[in-house]
């Protein structure tokens, strides 16, 4: 796990206690008490509504990468703070910040790029839908719910470790899906 994942996942996606609240939501309920002004709560709140996602590197606008989240077949403009380009067809499994102010149109990489191989994109596409499907939750929502927590605690986790093929010092590459052993 590199360190940008392990500690967003730590901060605003490790639910505890009995209310499965996150570090996250913690500051922001205590925010007023510990003196945060407006923009860090904002910039936390941001930080809280973020999740990892599954992306189609589908190419560059001069020094942004294009992604196209699957499933929802959203676009983003994107930073990534890692510097890595990538390639067109390339999946990601990522983190995205929006914007943080108005003046920028482009969304953040959060996370060192997690490069997806020996699954296709319908592949990987299969797969969210299966374990979003039958969800009463709304597509998106149920969606957000499977990349953000995953059906356990640790799923995402435990992917990234059995998944790891090889890194260099922009870019993790990961093989196979997280449902077909051995893969």
């Amino acid at each position: 796990l590199t360190r940008s994942y392990f500690t967003t996942w730590a901060f605003f996606d490790m639910r505890l206690g009995p209310d499965e609240e996150t570090i996250g939501t913690c500051l922001l309920e205590l925010a007023d008490v510990i003196g945060m002004d407006e923009f860090q709560t904002e910039t936390i709140r941001n930080f809280q509504q973020t999740r990892m996602g599954i992306y189609e590197h589908v190419g560059m606008s001069q020094s942004r990468v294009r992604l196209r989240e699957l499933v929802t077949g959203k676009e983003f403009l994107c930073h990534v703070t890692s510097g890595y380009r990538g390639k067109k067809g390339e999946l990601w499994y990522v983190r995205l910040c929006p914007p943080i102010t108005e003046l920028a149109d482009y969304y953040i990489v959060l996370t060192t790029p997690y490069v997806l191989s020996n699954a296709s994109e319908n592949d990987w596409t299969a797969y969210l839908n299966k374990n979003v499907a039958g969800s009463p939750k709304h597509l998106e929502s149920a969606l957000d719910e499977f990349l953000k927590y995953g059906p356990k605690r640790y799923h995402w986790h435990e992917f990234l470790f059995q998944a790891y093929h090889h890194h260099q010092f922009d870019a993790i590459f990961l093989a196979g899906l997280p449902d077909v052993k051995g893969s």
